[in-house]
């Protein structure tokens, strides 16, 4: 981070905002071990989707995903994060599009089957097609039909944004929640 006169912050430098004052600690080669990082990252609860698409001879195939976030509202875009690895990964790159199925808080038996065989789990269920041919998971909370607008490296996932062409949503239903590593479910406060 910089200051207005361009030099670097040191280690342990005040930065003044307005009436604001942030110390700083910069370290410039942070380590601590990935399961740390993992564990620290599932404070953050996160709705559960599947993220679906085509192969290339129209076979649907999808993968969980909770990495999944709005973008824009005009136009409107939305985000997810592929892991390079991922069985998929060379389809969803091929397709140049994508569906967001928002699961509801009883499909946890879709999200773990998507994520033990997203190659094969469309097969058990009758799936719909998009306008686009993306393949839709019946009797979601949310659907978000979308054709890719770019991708970003993200490290070891590939960050892909797409424009959304359509959607559709329940508005009276329950998200299936993932917190600390397991399903979780959304208590309304009174």
């Amino acid at each position: 981070m910089s200051g207005r006169s361009g030099r670097a912050l040191a280690k342990s430098e005040a930065l003044i905002c307005g009436s604001i004052t942030v110390s700083m600690n910069v370290q410039e080669n942070i380590q601590f071990d990935q399961r740390a990082f993992r564990d620290a990252m599932g404070c953050f609860a996160s709705a559960v989707t599947v993220i679906s698409t085509t192969t290339e001879d129209g076979k649907a195939v999808g993968t969980t995903v909770n990495s999944f976030n709005s973008v824009s509202l005009d136009p409107p875009l939305v985000l997810f994060c592929l892991g390079r690895e991922a069985t998929n990964y060379d389809h969803f790159m091929a397709s140049g599009r994508f569906a967001v199925n928002i699961l509801r808080q009883d499909q946890d038996h879709i999200s773990n089957g998507f994520a033990s065989d997203g190659a094969n789990f469309f097969q058990t269920l009758e799936a719909e097609t998009s306008s686009l041919g993306n393949p839709l998971i019946p009797d979601t909370l949310a659907t978000f039909d979308c054709k890719i607008e770019a991708t970003h490296d993200g490290g070891d996932h590939i960050i892909l944004i797409g424009r959304v062409n359509e959607l559709r949503h329940d508005p009276d239903g329950d998200p299936l929640v993932y917190y600390r590593g397991r399903y979780s479910a959304v208590a309304a406060k009174s």
